[in-house]
């Protein structure tokens, strides 16, 4: 069969990541199905998709699907990103994270083995590595430092043991710090870019953890899109790949890049200095490696700033209340 008949499934794809999936598959001739619950107000991110023939779509929320979901019939492969994120809403709702990034999973498996899909590609965290030493290998030990890390950890191991018991073709590929156009802008207290864009919108400094000399093995997102997919069409499987730029950036280097001032917040605990992903291994196996430079994904973003007007507004104070729980859980004993 060819690629252009191909049908992929992608759950969470109205998200961040899962939409600039949906853009590369379908730039390369498949036929896409998404799965999302629109959650945080989604819908903008396929607009441009609208209309085509290529593309269906199902609203629906992971914990829900039953094994012969119909949109996943006849489809080769599952590219797994739907879930839920960040870290203090996991240490205060632990119960909503297990059962949707563990047993949300244990849903999509089932519906993927059911359909019989030739594979099964899921979005895991380097998270799992929690403070690693780097460049950090495949190989390294396992520590979670709080309940997302674990739950995204957990939906892997599932993925694993359904490649085990059922013969189910699994990848995983666990990503390092993904950014880009269509990054998140509501919601909880997180993802750098947004709180430092709209702080540069509203002519605020910049609320730089620490000193600002951490750093972070950003990656933009369509490499991230197209590391999936050649995770996919392998003939590979029942393997896991880290995924970065291997090539770390400074909090520092994102504010020169912005332009802005900047003032100093508090270091968190449980965050490492440094996260670097080796990336031998996927360069080796798929022949895979990162075309967009920190430079230039940062100018691309700067190019659509004005879609972080309506993104929270963070200042010293609210991230300390946002935060409270992430002291109290994970501060040295």
């Amino acid at each position: 069969m060819s690629a252009a008949r191909h049908i992929a499934v992608v759950t969470g794809g109205a998200g961040f990541i899962g939409s600039h999936m949906v853009d590369h598959l379908l730039d390369r001739g498949y036929r896409v199905r998404v799965i999302d619950n629109l959650r945080g107000g989604r819908t903008a991110n396929l607009a441009q998709h609208r209309g085509n023939p290529d593309l269906s779509f199902e609203e629906a929320d992971i914990r829900g699907l039953e094994p012969d979901n119909a949109l996943f019939a006849g489809a080769a492969f599952v590219f797994h990103f739907a879930g839920i994120g960040d870290i203090v809403p996991s240490i205060e709702q632990p119960i909503a994270y297990m059962d949707t990034n563990v047993q949300g999973t244990v849903r999509v498996l089932e519906c993927a083995r059911h359909a019989a899909v030739r594979k099964f590609v899921y979005a895991a965290s380097s998270s799992c590595y929690g403070l690693a030493a780097v460049p950090t290998t495949e190989e390294h030990l396992i520590a979670p430092q709080y309940p997302y890390a674990l739950s995204k950890y957990q939906g892997e191991q599932a993925a694993f043991h359904w490649h085990r018991v059922y013969r189910l073709p699994v990848n995983s590929i666990r990503i390092f710090n993904a950014y880009g156009t269509r990054v998140r802008t509501t919601g909880a207290y997180g993802a750098v870019f947004g709180v430092f864009f709209k702080q540069k919108l509203a002519g605020k400094p910049f609320t730089v953890v620490g000193d600002g000399t951490q750093k972070r093995d950003f990656l933009y997102v369509t490499d991230v899109a197209s590391a999936f997919l050649l995770a996919a069409e392998t003939k590979k499987s029942g393997e896991i790949w880290n995924l970065g730029a291997g090539n770390p950036q400074s909090v520092n280097r994102l504010v020169e890049l912005i332009g802005g001032t900047i003032v100093h917040i508090p270091k968190r605990p449980g965050e490492p200095d440094v996260t670097w992903a080796d990336i031998a291994k996927i360069k080796h196996d798929l022949g895979w490696a990162p075309r967009v430079a920190f430079e230039d994904g940062v100018a691309a973003m700067m190019a659509e700033i004005d879609n972080w007007r309506d993104a929270p507004l963070w200042d010293p104070d609210s991230i300390k209340q946002a935060t409270r729980t992430w002291f109290e859980a994970l501060a040295a004993e």
